[in-house]
């Protein structure tokens, strides 16, 4: 029996702390454990105890990257239990500042993250100095995102301009003139960006991917929706915690969720498209075809492409909701507490983030219960690996690590924001 030991000293383009063990006999692989092992941060017993107007500002703090995912389902369990709707104007600026997230954490990962890999290089970095128009032009297409969110959440990072019931200011027509300009040109950088990746190496693969993502009636469903599943389940938010169960696994200080008793699926990106592709604007729809999408991406490796195209989504829906922009009445509609529990989610870019919260009579948190897309996209990360590397297992071992980085890279779950160093032990024999 041979021993193979492969140590990372920094799995580049991800963030947090993770490792990878693989055990192997006789050309089989026996156990294969993705390990999180980021000390836990503590979000929801910190919340304990607060007033229930603080989560959207405290959870936004869980993400740098994604922040308006978690204030978005925050504010809509919270107003839930409220008996509060959120509508017209003041849900179009929630939509704003969502597709500026969307925006500049889909291009951080497709130029910084993810196409340095099909094109050969270790970084972002190094990919800018072969290839600075196209790296140049992933940073504009960024900044477009930023200004987006800065322009309605007040700051690019972390926006304080969210409040229950809507918004501490709205901006002004005036306001948001400008950023329209700006997202024209960035809505041509996407288009740019989608016909670039779509020019990749994509490896010939695809899986039998279990999908999970909010559904709308009227639109890609991004701030709102009802849970589906692409076997055809669907369910009220409400009931989330009736189909979604997470569990403690011994290898991950991370959770591992199941859905309706099975392991395995998968949220983000590649689930939205699947579910929801038809309610695509007409532009971003045309871009997918261009690229050579069909209605459904069972690829992983194509699903820098799905991100692009939800890229164009995003800006052409913007400006839409810009042009036709008419500023509310207030900023906010009046959220008075009351006992009770109530139930969000909303597609954070990585995917379906739900928030449960049950308040007492004076408005103070009793208990909380976030579901971040990490928990929900590990244990398939960990099948998509075990494929991936079984049949390859004679390879050298740094080039094991390679596909092994690329194929954690390709879902860009919020593993993202728990695996930044891959140890990855190969015990081969």
């Amino acid at each position: 029996m041979t021993h193979k030991t492969i140590r990372v000293g920094g799995l580049t383009r991800v963030e947090g702390e993770g490792a990878l063990l693989v055990r192997a006999r006789a050309g089989r692989i026996t156990d294969l454990q993705l390990r999180i092992y980021e000390p836990p941060r503590f979000f929801e017993a910190l919340l304990r105890g607060r007033d229930f107007t603080e989560p959207p500002d405290i959870t936004a703090r869980i993400c740098g990257i994604c922040p308006v995912a978690y204030q978005m389902s925050a504010c809509q369990a919270l107003e839930a239990i409220c008996g509060v709707t959120v509508d017209g104007p003041l849900r179009d600026l929630r939509l704003l500042l969502y597709f500026g997230e969307w925006i500049e954490s889909h291009t951080l990962h497709i130029y910084l993250l993810h196409a340095p890999d099909f094109l050969g290089y270790p970084s972002g970095i190094a990919m800018a100095r072969d290839h600075r128009p196209v790296v140049e032009r992933g940073l504009a297409l960024k900044k477009a995102g930023n200004e987006l969110v800065a322009a309605v959440g007040g700051r690019a990072i972390h926006p304080v301009n969210v409040r229950l019931g809507g918004f501490y200011r709205a901006p002004t027509r005036a306001d948001l003139a400008p950023v329209a300009e700006r997202l024209r040109r960035a809505r041509d950088l996407a288009l740019e960006t989608v016909s670039w990746v779509a020019g990749f190496d994509f490896p010939p693969v695809e899986h039998d991917y279990r999908f999970l993502a909010l559904t709308h009636p009227g639109e890609y469903a991004i701030l709102s929706g009802t849970p589906a599943v692409s076997d055809g389940t669907r369910f009220p938010v409400e009931d989330w915690p009736a189909h979604v169960v997470e569990e403690q696994v011994p290898h991950s200080t991370a959770l591992h969720a199941r859905l309706d008793g099975s392991p395995g699926y998968l949220t983000g990106a590649l689930a939205r498209y699947a579910l929801n592709s038809a309610r695509l604007s007409p532009l971003a729809r045309e871009a997918a075809a261009s690229a050579g999408l069909g209605p459904v991406c069972r690829n992983p490796y194509r699903s820098i492409v799905v991100r692009a195209v939800e890229v164009v989504h995003a800006c052409d829906e913007a400006v839409r909701i810009i042009d036709g922009y008419t500023e509310p009445d207030a900023p906010a509609v009046p959220v008075t507490p009351r006992a009770g529990v109530g139930h969000g989610a909303s597609e954070a870019p990585r995917g379906t983030l739900y928030h449960r919260y049950r308040v007492d009579d004076a408005g103070r948190i009793a208990e909380t219960d976030i579901v971040p897309p990490t928990a929900q996209n590990q244990a398939r990360i960990e099948e998509d690996l075990r494929a991936l590397l079984e049949p390859r297992l004679d390879l050298p071992v740094a080039r094991l690590t390679e596909l092994s980085e690329q194929a954690v890279r390709n879902h860009d779950p919020c593993i993202s924001c728990s695996a930044h160093f891959l140890d990855l032990r190969l015990d081969h024999g």
